[in-house]
């Protein structure tokens, strides 16, 4: 990913923040069979040290036998994005040289795959998910809710991922190429409109 000097986000904490708050992640492999996207939630890890991401997918997606154990991959995480109108610029009104852009938050991680069969490990992974995204819930539901058989049914035709991290890049590409005077009309701009993608893209500038 190219990213200029003005929009890369240095800071690796706010990068894992962001897998955290958006992490349903899309998956690029590259295998004999050509290059695959695949859509999944994931957890962030950190075992023995090292960051790792988690995650699962059917055992009918036959990427587990099309790419091979350890091949290099790519995560693409998309945060809030959105457009700018020029209308947004006050400069606009003073010389007319303005255009159309697009604001967004991005993280791309690359590293390793392995693909997991052990359905204890399948078991504790989804667990772990669930419980992650269940904690807003009015009763959250756990795994120990379905009946033990359906659960022992399902774990056979799920797969485990895991993906040791080599790198970790983010880009914030919110007007920071902008004079002062039209970050805030953006700003402005962004708090004039009802939609929540709006405002979250207002939130991260």
């Amino acid at each position: 990913m190219h990213i200029p000097s003005k929009f890369k986000q240095k800071e690796e904490s706010q990068l894992k923040d962001l897998i955290r708050e958006y992490p349903f992640a899309t998956l690029i492999t590259q295998s004999e069979s050509g290059i695959e996207a695949t859509h999944f939630p994931v957890i962030l890890n950190c075992v023995e040290g090292k960051d790792i991401i988690q995650a699962h997918i059917a055992k009918a997606n036959k990427i587990w036998k099309m790419v091979k154990e350890g091949s290099e991959i790519l995560l693409i995480f998309n945060g809030p994005n959105c457009y700018i109108s020029p209308n947004y610029y006050p400069t606009k009104k003073e010389s007319g040289k303005a255009v159309p852009t697009w604001n967004y938050v991005v993280v791309h991680v690359k590293g390793r795959i392995s693909f997991i069969h052990d359905e204890k490990w399948i078991y504790n992974m989804i667990d772990s998910l669930t419980s992650i995204h269940e904690l807003n819930q009015e009763i959250p539901w756990s795994m120990a809710d379905a009946p033990d058989t359906f659960i022992k049914q399902m774990l056979p035709a799920i797969v485990g991922i895991e993906i040791s991290i080599d790198s970790i890049v983010g880009q914030w590409k919110l007007s920071q190429n902008q004079p002062e005077v039209n970050k805030f009309g953006v700003v402005k701009g962004l708090e004039s409109h009802e939609n929540d993608v709006s405002k979250l893209v207002k939130n991260q500038m």
